[in-house]
Protein backbone atom coordinates (compact mmCIF):
# COMPACT_ATOMS: atom_id res chain seq x y z
CA UNK A 1 0.00 0.00 0.00
CA UNK A 2 1.42 3.52 -0.96
CA UNK A 3 0.86 6.24 1.34
CA UNK A 4 -0.61 9.14 -0.78
CA UNK A 5 -0.53 13.01 0.61
CA UNK A 6 -4.12 13.29 -0.89
CA UNK A 7 -5.72 14.65 2.45
CA UNK A 8 -2.66 17.00 3.43
CA UNK A 9 -3.04 18.93 -0.56
CA UNK A 10 -6.73 18.54 -0.38
CA UNK A 11 -7.10 20.35 3.25
CA UNK A 12 -4.63 23.02 2.26
CA UNK A 13 -7.07 24.21 0.13
CA UNK A 14 -9.46 23.90 2.54
CA UNK A 15 -12.32 20.87 0.33
CA UNK A 16 -13.51 18.29 1.83
CA UNK A 17 -13.75 14.64 0.16
CA UNK A 18 -17.11 15.69 -1.74
CA UNK A 19 -15.54 18.97 -3.25
CA UNK A 20 -12.44 16.97 -4.38
CA UNK A 21 -14.64 14.11 -6.07
CA UNK A 22 -17.33 17.00 -7.94
CA UNK A 23 -14.23 18.72 -9.03
CA UNK A 24 -12.44 15.56 -10.61
CA UNK A 25 -15.62 13.79 -11.69
CA UNK A 26 -15.25 10.76 -9.83
CA UNK A 27 -17.05 8.88 -6.67
CA UNK A 28 -16.90 10.21 -3.15
CA UNK A 29 -15.85 6.52 -2.63
CA UNK A 30 -12.66 6.57 -5.23
CA UNK A 31 -11.27 9.63 -3.34
CA UNK A 32 -12.01 7.90 0.09
CA UNK A 33 -10.46 4.77 -1.09
CA UNK A 34 -7.11 7.32 -2.73
CA UNK A 35 -6.87 8.28 0.29
CA UNK A 36 -6.66 5.03 2.56
CA UNK A 37 -3.97 4.19 -0.25
CA UNK A 38 -5.83 1.96 -2.15
CA UNK A 39 -4.59 1.41 -5.64
CA UNK A 40 -6.45 2.85 -8.20
CA UNK A 41 -5.76 3.98 -12.78
CA UNK A 42 -3.44 6.57 -13.66
CA UNK A 43 -6.25 7.99 -15.46
CA UNK A 44 -7.89 8.69 -11.89
CA UNK A 45 -4.47 9.62 -9.79
CA UNK A 46 -4.40 11.70 -13.04
CA UNK A 47 -7.63 13.71 -12.77
CA UNK A 48 -6.83 13.99 -9.11
CA UNK A 49 -3.51 15.73 -9.37
CA UNK A 50 -4.30 17.83 -12.25
CA UNK A 51 -7.35 19.29 -9.93
CA UNK A 52 -4.65 19.59 -6.94
CA UNK A 53 -2.35 21.33 -9.09
CA UNK A 54 0.43 18.55 -8.74
CA UNK A 55 2.39 15.98 -10.83
CA UNK A 56 1.00 12.56 -10.01
CA UNK A 57 4.06 11.61 -8.56
CA UNK A 58 3.44 14.12 -5.72
CA UNK A 59 0.40 12.50 -4.54
CA UNK A 60 2.56 10.19 -2.89
CA UNK A 61 4.84 10.48 0.12
CA UNK A 62 6.34 6.99 -0.38
CA UNK A 63 5.82 4.84 -4.12
CA UNK A 64 6.51 1.33 -2.55
CA UNK A 65 5.76 -0.94 -6.03
CA UNK A 66 8.77 -0.54 -8.59
CA UNK A 67 5.79 -1.14 -11.02
CA UNK A 68 4.08 2.08 -10.07
CA UNK A 69 6.86 3.81 -9.80
CA UNK A 70 7.73 3.31 -13.60
CA UNK A 71 4.14 3.06 -14.30
CA UNK A 72 3.84 6.99 -12.92
CA UNK A 73 7.20 7.89 -14.62
CA UNK A 74 5.90 6.61 -18.01
CA UNK A 75 2.86 8.81 -17.79
CA UNK A 76 4.20 11.43 -16.78
CA UNK A 77 6.86 11.40 -19.79
CA UNK A 78 3.68 10.61 -22.02
CA UNK A 79 1.91 13.75 -20.64
CA UNK A 80 4.47 16.23 -20.94
CA UNK A 81 5.46 14.81 -24.61
CA UNK A 82 0.94 15.65 -25.57
CA UNK A 83 1.52 18.43 -23.88
CA UNK A 84 4.68 19.40 -26.05
CA UNK A 85 3.07 17.96 -29.20
CA UNK A 86 -0.33 20.55 -28.74
CA UNK A 87 1.76 23.05 -27.85
CA UNK A 88 3.79 22.57 -31.08
CA UNK A 89 -0.20 22.33 -33.07
CA UNK A 90 -1.24 25.18 -31.36
CA UNK A 91 1.42 27.51 -32.13
CA UNK A 92 1.13 26.47 -35.64
CA UNK A 93 -2.62 27.55 -35.41
CA UNK A 94 -0.97 30.98 -34.42
CA UNK A 95 1.08 31.57 -37.21
CA UNK A 96 -1.50 30.24 -39.85
CA UNK A 97 -3.14 33.19 -38.68
CA UNK A 98 -0.21 35.46 -39.22
CA UNK A 99 0.71 34.52 -42.66
CA UNK A 100 -2.82 34.23 -43.93
CA UNK A 101 -2.90 37.97 -42.64
CA UNK A 102 0.16 39.01 -44.28
CA UNK A 103 -1.33 37.06 -47.56
CA UNK A 104 -4.39 39.56 -47.02
CA UNK A 105 -2.41 42.67 -46.08
CA UNK A 106 -0.54 42.13 -49.66
CA UNK A 107 -3.84 41.31 -51.37
CA UNK A 108 -5.16 44.53 -49.72
CA UNK A 109 -2.50 46.79 -51.31
CA UNK A 110 -3.23 45.15 -55.30
CA UNK A 111 -6.96 46.16 -54.83
CA UNK A 112 -6.58 49.79 -53.53
CA UNK A 113 -9.60 50.95 -50.88
CA UNK A 114 -11.16 47.92 -51.49
CA UNK A 115 -8.14 46.09 -50.22
CA UNK A 116 -8.27 48.47 -47.13
CA UNK A 117 -11.38 47.33 -46.50
CA UNK A 118 -10.66 43.69 -46.55
CA UNK A 119 -7.46 44.08 -44.39
CA UNK A 120 -9.27 45.82 -41.87
CA UNK A 121 -12.19 43.34 -41.63
CA UNK A 122 -9.38 40.23 -41.84
CA UNK A 123 -7.67 42.06 -38.70
CA UNK A 124 -10.87 43.35 -36.75
CA UNK A 125 -13.16 40.25 -37.25
CA UNK A 126 -9.91 37.32 -38.15
CA UNK A 127 -8.88 36.99 -34.27
CA UNK A 128 -12.31 36.15 -33.46
CA UNK A 129 -12.99 33.72 -36.04
CA UNK A 130 -9.80 32.21 -35.59
CA UNK A 131 -10.73 31.74 -31.89
CA UNK A 132 -14.19 30.14 -32.50
CA UNK A 133 -12.65 27.87 -34.79
CA UNK A 134 -9.79 26.61 -32.56
CA UNK A 135 -13.09 26.62 -29.55
CA UNK A 136 -15.06 24.40 -31.76
CA UNK A 137 -12.37 22.76 -34.13
CA UNK A 138 -9.24 22.96 -32.86
CA UNK A 139 -9.36 22.48 -29.34
CA UNK A 140 -11.84 18.96 -29.38
CA UNK A 141 -9.34 17.56 -31.78
CA UNK A 142 -6.33 18.14 -29.68
CA UNK A 143 -8.28 16.41 -27.08
CA UNK A 144 -9.18 13.50 -28.73
CA UNK A 145 -5.12 13.35 -29.92
CA UNK A 146 -3.62 14.10 -27.20
CA UNK A 147 -5.47 12.95 -23.90
CA UNK A 148 -2.88 13.50 -21.19
CA UNK A 149 -2.89 17.39 -22.76
CA UNK A 150 -4.99 20.84 -21.98
CA UNK A 151 -5.20 23.85 -23.69
CA UNK A 152 -3.59 27.17 -22.67
CA UNK A 153 -7.35 28.40 -22.15
CA UNK A 154 -8.14 25.43 -19.92
CA UNK A 155 -4.59 25.53 -17.90
CA UNK A 156 -5.46 29.54 -17.53
CA UNK A 157 -8.66 28.68 -15.93
CA UNK A 158 -6.81 26.08 -13.59
CA UNK A 159 -4.47 28.76 -12.25
CA UNK A 160 -7.04 31.10 -11.90
CA UNK A 161 -9.27 28.18 -9.80
CA UNK A 162 -5.92 27.50 -8.04
CA UNK A 163 -5.40 31.30 -7.15
CA UNK A 164 -9.09 31.79 -5.86
CA UNK A 165 -8.45 28.04 -3.89
CA UNK A 166 -5.28 29.83 -2.47
CA UNK A 167 -7.30 32.74 -1.13
CA UNK A 168 -10.46 31.63 -0.12
CA UNK A 169 -8.72 28.90 2.19
CA UNK A 170 -5.98 31.45 3.56
CA UNK A 171 -9.14 33.57 4.48
CA UNK A 172 -9.34 32.88 8.96
CA UNK A 173 -12.69 31.71 10.30
CA UNK A 174 -12.89 35.75 11.61
CA UNK A 175 -13.00 36.86 7.86
CA UNK A 176 -16.16 37.55 6.09
CA UNK A 177 -16.50 36.29 2.63
CA UNK A 178 -15.41 39.63 0.66
CA UNK A 179 -11.80 39.41 2.59
CA UNK A 180 -12.63 42.27 5.43
CA UNK A 181 -12.67 41.55 8.89
CA UNK A 182 -15.52 40.58 10.55
CA UNK A 183 -16.58 43.55 13.70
Amino acid sequence: MNETRIVELRRERGWTQEKLADECGVGIRTIQRLEAGSDASLETLSLVADVLGVPVRDLFMTIESDELSGRVDSFESRASDQQAARDRFSGGWFWLFIGVGIVVALLGAAFGQLGSVILVAYWAGGPLIFLALRRLYLDPHLDTKFPLSRSKHDRRLEKRREAKAKSTSSLSPETAANGEPLS
